[in-house]
């Protein structure tokens, strides 16, 4: 199968492979749309079994952050970048500034920031060869930590449904499963469990296990257990695909409504779960929180000022004004989430194709 041929091709302008023999970087960097502006994604660097696995992540996440941007209603189109390569071992700071390089090559068609195995101080090494970076701290345009954004967006987004479900104002008494508590999840725990509602947590990582369940008087069960935990809400909050063909009959959750990118293995999937009648909350809908940060960064770096929380607040309160539509839509048309959430992104890079084209 060529590149062109891939499902998960998607229409990109461009895809970019890059090799660094000095430092043995190993990258790719997907750019699926710029129609509303710059592409923007994180830097997600992870030990592929293969390319080709890598190519395949690459592209769903980048046409991913094309929907996300344009539903979150921000001057950005959709990119990603991958690294091939464990993170706990194979990190340098001359890594990062080759990757910087060829981050500086594409001329501002792509902007990089945080994602999976990506630190601050890694993006910092980045900087030093390119100015397309978000994500850094200590200048007064730097957002910080998106995490915390990312856990607001998606916790607004379990209060909504449990609103829609049960007329909930918190969540006491309802159960929540939380698969993966590391940066944004572990946020999450602590605003669910804020809320009232209990929790069934899992990691790979134990260390962190340990901490969040301190935190949250959560119960910890086995990564693979998670799916068949006895809950109202399931939030999936590691990698992609948590939702598939062997876990969906597996759910009792009445919602799912999580932090990770590309929670559903397909769109046929998306489909079985309005059929089995589960609300789902499109990833790209409510994990959008962290994107708007970063976009408020960009902001103030391209216009020389501050970062501004308030224009942050409006842009994730008019997303959840979205999230209901979506939800709402679902009911009246009859038809799952995920599809009436993918035409209104896909609607908003349309619109904006053409305004450009037309200018």
């Amino acid at each position: 199968m060529t590149l062109f041929d891939s499902p998960a091709f998607e229409n990109h302008e461009g895809v970019h492979s890059f090799y660094d023999e000095k430092t043995g970087l190993k990258a790719i960097i997907a750019v699926h749309s710029t129609a509303r502006g710059p592409a923007c994604g994180g830097c997600r660097m992870w030990p592929y079994a293969s390319a080709e696995a890598a190519l395949d992540d690459v592209l769903k996440l980048s046409w991913g952050m094309s929907y996300k941007n344009a539903v979150a209603d921000l001057e950005l189109g959709g990119g990603k970048a991958v690294i091939i390569g464990d993170s706990r071992t194979q990190k340098s700071p001359a890594l990062f500034e080759a990757f910087g390089r060829m981050v500086d090559s594409l001329g501002g068609a792509y902007w990089t920031a945080e994602d999976v195995g990506i630190s601050p101080a890694d993006l910092a090494s980045a900087r030093r060869t390119t100015k397309y970076v978000a994500g850094l701290e200590g200048t007064p345009a730097s957002s910080g930590d998106p995490s915390p954004t990312t856990a607001e967006g998606v916790f607004r987004g379990a209060m909504l449904v449990a609103k829609r479900l049960w007329n909930a104002t918190d969540l006491s008494g309802v159960t929540v499963a939380v698969q993966g508590v590391g940066h944004v999840g572990g946020y999450l725990a602590e605003k669910l469990h804020a809320a009232g509602a209990k929790l069934v947590i899992t990691d790979v990582n134990e260390a962190t296990l340990k901490t969040v369940a301190e935190k949250t008087g959560a119960t910890i069960v086995k990564p693979e257990e998670i799916f068949d935990v006895d809950a109202e809400i399931f939030a999936p909050c590691a990698l992609g695909g948590a939702i598939n063909e062997n876990t969906l009959p597996r759910l009792k959750a009445k919602a799912i409504v999580g932090a990770a990118n590309n929670q559903l293995a397909s769109h046929e999937i998306g489909r079985r779960v309005f059929e089995q009648g589960l609300i789902y909350a499109p990833d790209y809908v409510v994990n959008g929180g962290g994107i708007i940060n970063v976009a408020a960064e960009i902001n103030a770096l391209k216009a020389g000022g501050a970062y501004d929380p308030k224009w942050v607040e409006g842009k994730l309160a008019r997303l959840m004004i979205t999230l209901d539509e979506v939800l709402q839509r679902s009911v009246g048309e009859k038809r799952p989430t995920h599809e009436i959430a993918g035409e209104i992104a896909r609607a908003r890079i349309a619109a904006a194709r053409d305004a450009r084209a037309a200018a």
